[in-house]
């Protein structure tokens, strides 16, 4: 149970400072079609976050504790520091002639692969004894984001004081971070 609250912690601020959100919010806006970005939406992430708990699970058994340690450590680190930069404009997909759900699935399926709520994920998952729980945490935390997104739509975005909160879940992961690796290595 810790893992799905983590995940879903984790997901939540991660998401608040990604350009996933901004990207359905657009998709949104352009479509008018909130039910399917949402649909399209909610099974990219669950994909997403699916690989992430796989990597995790297999990863997880093959290292110490304090390696998972270490590894969740690292993912707050490298979440941290990437919110303390501006994100760039995701790319508006309006080349796209596929649909609100095909092009939200693909759109949010690309822009997440590889980012840092799949890492954190992972990392979360290879500490865990039920690795599902950190990709059903993770999921449902991404949605929450990126579902108030997709219903405010682009405009209300713009109207956010995004970089006060990008730079603040910043810090409060580099701090997380911080901790568990001192935690990890036993200085603290």
């Amino acid at each position: 149970m810790d893992a799905l609250m983590a995940a879903f912690v984790a997901a939540v601020l991660a998401q608040a400072s990604d350009r996933t959100p901004w990207l359905t919010a657009i998709l949104s806006t352009r479509f008018a079609r909130p039910g399917a970005v949402i649909a399209g939406t909610a099974i990219a992430l669950a994909a997403i976050n699916a690989i992430g708990a796989i990597g995790g699970a297999i990863i997880g058994p093959r290292i110490t504790p304090n390696a998972q340690s270490l590894l969740l450590a690292l993912a707050l680190l490298s979440a941290g520091g990437s919110a303390l930069f501006p994100i760039k404009p995701p790319d508006r997909l309006s080349g796209w002639r596929i649909g609100a759900l095909l092009t939200s699935l693909s759109g949010v399926a690309i822009l997440g692969l590889g980012d840092r709520t799949q890492f954190l994920t992972a990392a979360l998952a290879a500490r865990s004894p039920a690795p599902a729980l950190a990709a059903v945490g993770a999921t449902l935390g991404a949605l929450v984001v990126n579902i108030a997104a997709i219903l405010a739509g682009e405009g209300a975005r713009k109207r956010l004081p995004l970089a006060a909160v990008r730079i603040t879940i910043g810090i409060l992961f580099l701090i997380t971070g911080a901790l568990f690796g001192l935690s990890a290595l036993r200085l603290i």
